[in-house]
């Protein structure tokens, strides 16, 4: 890391570590900012979708077992950042413990990616007995930690030791940024957390913002911090009241722009650019709310047409409760059916083979035994890029 890269605008101070080597301590939040007409705009707007996503969700009958494949195509997108390669349909064949896993040379990616999952769930059910805090993201980074790779890094505990960031096998004179030493870093903790609970008349949104820069540029932990970091944005999302469920995946907007997310947090530690840095944010929220509403109408859509042909039909129960069962789930096995049904096993093979033979669902893999059946459409609407603006 050079020093000749931080301005004297830079929000933090630069340490010596040693070895002619030296780390970014940042300076405590809130930054003075400048609210310039363009960004109180986007401010406007990006709240405006995030509201109307959240009006959505709640004319859900059920909004989170509906949104539960937001959650794990979120989980896929954060988790794909940081280098892992499995897919949406992966990941529910881990889920549904499929025994021939369609790749199985992707078996503890898809199992980091469920770990994302549990993670975000373990932080929802800390943040109804205890306020965001610094304890909260220690339980969810040793739930995300557990039994995949970075699993002897500390799991659950904040970093004793110095890391950095740059180039795989790069040293610490080549690291393109190093966080703070352990000392240090404990403090920027410290007022990391008081400032979660201080009243500084922010708007929620840059709040969020503020935060995840500054929790990046601590990087507290030895592994996972990136991950730790996106969760951290739907938690506060959660917690500030701006969504009643995970619904908005903001890691789908920096996965598209990764080198311009990872150049942005750079630039605010180096420079002091927080203006380029909230705008970005702001978009991403702005163009994935948006799109998340899209994708919630175009599923909700698609449920009420599947249910009303089989309705026409005179289609049996339990085939409607198969019909919702899709939209949570919308890849699955026989066992699955049989156990969410309450159904024999014929009669949940006779379930998934009338759907198969309606367009409905697709065999996934050549399992004959457990085999693995998909609802492509919902994949589709899933997997489908959005039509994003460009970022700025």
């Amino acid at each position: 890391m050079r020093p000749e890269a931080f301005s004297p605008r830079s929000p933090g101070r630069l340490v010596s570590i040693g070895q002619g080597a030296y780390a970014f301590v940042p300076d405590p939040l809130p930054p003075p900012l400048e609210w310039t007409p363009p960004l109180v705009r986007l401010l406007d707007e990006a709240r405006g979708n995030l509201g109307e996503l959240a009006g959505l969700l709640h004319t859900l009958p059920n909004p989170y077992l509906f949104i539960r494949p937001f959650i794990r195509k979120e989980a896929v997108l954060s988790s794909r950042i940081e280098g892992t390669q499995a897919s949406l349909v992966d990941v529910y064949a881990m889920e549904a413990q499929a025994p021939l896993f369609p790749n199985p040379n992707l078996r503890e990616d898809a199992q980091e990616v469920l770990n994302y999952i549990r993670a975000l769930e373990r932080g929802r059910a800390l943040l109804k007995e205890l306020p965001l805090s610094l304890r909260l993201l220690k339980e969810m980074h040793a739930v995300l930690l557990q039994g995949v790779r970075g699993q002897n890094r500390a799991p659950g505990e904040f970093r004793r030791a110095q890391n950095w960031i740059g180039p795989p096998g790069c040293t610490l004179a080549e690291a393109r940024y190093v966080p703070p030493p352990p000392g240090p870093m404990l403090e920027a903790l410290d007022a990391l957390e008081r400032f979660w609970h201080s009243d500084h008349g922010l708007p929620p949104l840059v709040e969020i913002a503020l935060v995840h820069y500054q929790f990046e540029a601590i990087h507290p932990f030895l592994d996972g911090n990136g991950r730790i970091g996106r969760l951290l944005i739907t938690l506060m999302l959660l917690e500030r009241n701006l969504l009643p469920e995970p619904a908005l995946y903001l890691s789908a907007y920096f996965e598209r722009y990764r080198s311009q997310y990872y150049d942005l947090l750079l630039r605010v530690s180096q420079t002091g650019d927080w203006l380029s840095w909230i705008v970005f944010f702001l978009q991403g929220v702005k163009t994935e709310a948006k799109d998340a509403a899209q994708k919630a109408q175009r599923l909700t859509a698609l449920r009420q047409s599947w249910r009303q042909i089989y309705q026409s039909q005179g289609g049996s129960a339990h085939l409607l409760a198969l019909i919702d069962l899709l939209f949570e789930q919308p890849v699955l096995t026989a066992p699955i059916v049989q156990k969410h049904l309450g159904v024999t096993h014929a009669w949940a093979m006779r379930l998934l083979r009338r759907l198969v033979e309606d367009g409905i669902l697709s065999p996934i893999g050549q399992a004959r035994r457990n085999r693995l059946y998909g609802a492509r459409e919902i994949l589709q609407a899933l997997e489908e890029p959005s039509h994003a603006e460009e970022a700025h």
